[in-house]
């Protein structure tokens, strides 16, 4: 009984393995985050919420947030470099 729950249980772990590494580790689903991350930061901006807080709240630098603010596709762009 106990070698068929170990199997199991490797296969079972096995998958969720595989799993977290595509939707989370890979330089794709990386990407995609950051790409979220910025429009959600863009949409915060338009409602209103300053620079400043944007920049503290996530850790980045002021500069950044504008420019990721202004230039949408070249910020997408030089993240994925």
């Amino acid at each position: 009984m106990r070698g068929w729950w170990n199997d199991w249980a490797g296969r079972l772990l096995l998958r969720s393995a595989v799993v977290l590494h595509r939707g989370i580790a890979s330089k794709t689903a990386v990407k995609r985050w950051k790409i979220r991350r910025n429009v959600a930061l863009r949409r915060a901006h338009q409602r209103g919420v300053p620079v400043e807080v944007l920049a503290a709240q996530l850790g980045l630098t002021a500069s950044w947030v504008r420019y990721v603010v202004r230039n949408p596709k070249k910020a997408a762009l030089e993240e994925a470099a």
